[in-house]
């Protein structure tokens, strides 16, 4: 049998004609930049995720980087975030001159560590940018009662976490701003790139409006310089489409989740296998169902696609072991937790269409390796 990591033609099939009825209507309209598909998606988003504005931009990389802006971010400044995520989290902080301060995560949830960021702020911190890593918030209180005292903004990259919730708060609604992806292997990916902002400050989200747009309230008047991160009609018909089955689909998700880990359980594997924790006063919407394999990974994951199961490592270099970071001073051991993660986990196949035969073929897999 082959389970691929991830399946998109499948989740296509069951929205194909919806699909293409909505990019014939953009073809149609020949509106294709930040027309009615484009509004509609934001009053969406923002209703989604109990926020006052949602504002479409070209991508999550581009949201972060928009984010950063409409808060002056400059040389010099300081943003504490994680040193276990995707590139982009830190690339957008250096794009400005600032300075990633990296806080090591908490070892179950691969989120940042909230006892740990307080001792991280000096003076210079102008951020707060916690990841809410594979589908799952961040504890976000701790964070919160910082910003707070401190007044210190917090950009929520949640560009894996569309719908996940914190004590019923949504991803995104929690601080300043989130930030959001339309990769297409995302819960709600698109046809190519996209991304989202979410604020309820009404002063940011006109700023975020015009930076997207070069600076300018309209083509011809500039405020300030800004740059071109507009999401396109295109792209905002097809997430239309795949919008109103979202909710579906996590749920989907986190019930394989649960059956990966029931079956897990009661494998008798013959080596240690940590699956994830799923905090109780949250929804995790399970982008990625990632376990940790200790002093086996490479091995184990070897040993799936041999039998034909897709497998990722999510992600394989810290932030602050990555080249073009090296000028941060950071080193090996500064954080063991998100280094052991590095090393330690991958992601088995987790997606809607996923079957309970594909699930249990892919535990038989793990139950024939020998390390």
């Amino acid at each position: 049998m082959n389970v691929p990591l991830l399946d998109l033609q499948a989740q296509y099939a069951s929205i194909r004609t919806d699909v293409q009825q909505a990019i014939e209507r953009v073809m149609d309209s020949q509106r294709f930049v930040l027309g009615e598909e484009v509004r509609q998606l934001e009053n969406s988003i923002a209703e989604y995720c109990g926020t006052k504005h949602a504002i479409g931009c070209a991508s999550g990389s581009d949201a972060l980087l928009l984010a950063l802006m409409a808060l002056d971010l400059k040389p010099g400044d300081e943003v504490v975030t994680t040193p276990f995520s995707f590139f982009a989290t830190a690339a957008a902080i250096v794009r400005l001159g600032a300075r990633p301060v990296f806080v090591d995560i908490d070892p179950q949830s691969y989120n940042l560590d909230p006892s740990r960021v307080a001792d991280a702020i000096t003076s210079r911190t102008k951020v707060i940018m916690p990841v809410h890593l594979y589908g799952q918030c961040a504890e976000m209180d701790p964070l919160l009662d910082i910003s707070e005292r401190r007044g210190i903004a917090i950009i929520e990259d949640a560009a894996q976490a569309i719908g996940a919730t914190d004590k019923g708060r949504r991803a995104g609604s929690m601080g300043l701003i989130g930030c959001f992806s339309f990769y297409p292997t995302k819960n709600l990916g698109g046809a190519g790139d996209g991304g989202m902002l979410t604020t309820s400050d009404d002063a940011i989200a006109a700023r975020l409006r015009r930076l997207r747009a070069h600076g300018g309230a309209n083509e011809y008047q500039h405020e300030e310089v800004g740059i071109n991160s507009r999401l396109d009609e295109l792209q905002a018909a097809v997430l239309r489409v795949k919008f109103r089955s979202l909710d579906k689909w996590s749920d989907e998700r986190a019930r394989k989740a649960a059956f990966y880990s029931q079956l897990l359980s009661q494998a008798d594997l013959s080596f240690p296998l940590v699956t994830p924790q799923v905090r109780s006063d949250g929804r995790h919407i399970f982008h990625q169902y990632v376990v940790r394999a200790p002093g086996n990974r490479d091995a184990l994951m070897n040993h799936l696609t041999t039998r034909g199961v897709g497998t990722k490592v999510y992600y394989p270099v810290p932030l602050h072991r990555q080249e073009c970071f090296l000028h941060l001073g950071y080193k090996e051991g500064d954080f063991p937790e998100g280094e052991r993660a590095a090393r330690e986990t991958f992601a088995l196949p987790a997606y809607p269409e996923l079957t309970e035969a594909q699930q249990h073929y892919v535990i038989d897999a793990m139950r024939s390796f020998r390390p």
